[in-house]
């Protein structure tokens, strides 16, 4: 009750300890919360890039076009879009990785307005996921997980572009990607 992201974050403080590829711990997790949404921790293997809706349809029609290999993407139909890529952080030299923070502090958006890297210590729905409501929301795959995950620099150029383009025009939309700060 009170959540400014209800749906959208791990039931546990402690999901960056918990988080498991391990298919039977998972499986106990869906038969016991069978209504809870699953999360991917994002900068161990793979890094999301989280843009405005629009934004995103935008770039993605204009990598399609440019032959660029794009990867998973996901919509949430509540404005977001996510585009899965390889991991920018470093697990075998763990003094070469930052964390998720950095991308994330006010005085990037002005470069990168509406653009959130997840890397290192954040996470994002897994597709297909309820968002709370009655309306039958969901955060569904556009490109779905059987496609490479490519470098985000690929991708970067596009993004950014087309999410400063579309602030100006919907600087209401650009807002905060989540999770959000309890």
């Amino acid at each position: 009750m009170g959540c400014p992201t209800p749906a959208r974050h791990p039931v546990s403080f402690a999901w960056q300890t918990q988080s498991t590829t391990d298919r039977a711990q998972i499986e106990r997790w869906a038969r016991h919360q069978p209504q809870a949404n699953f999360i991917t921790a994002t900068g161990m293997v793979h890094d999301v890039l989280d843009v405005p809706l629009d934004a995103g349809r935008e770039a993605l029609t204009r990598l399609l076009d440019a032959g660029i290999d794009v990867g998973p993407v996901a919509e949430s139909d509540d404005g977001r879009m996510l585009f899965f890529t390889l991991t920018r952080g470093t697990p075998e030299d763990e003094d070469e990785w930052w964390p998720c923070e950095l991308d994330c502090h006010p005085e990037t958006m002005d470069e990168h307005p509406g653009l959130r890297w997840h890397c290192r210590g954040s996470y994002v729905l897994v597709p297909p996921a309820r968002l709370p409501g009655d309306d039958g929301r969901s955060v569904h795959w556009v490109r779905g997980p059987e496609h490479a995950l490519p470098d985000p620099l690929s991708l970067l150029e596009f993004l950014t572009d087309s999410c400063a383009r579309h602030a100006g025009e919907h600087s209401d939309q650009a807002g905060t990607a989540w999770p959000l700060r309890r």
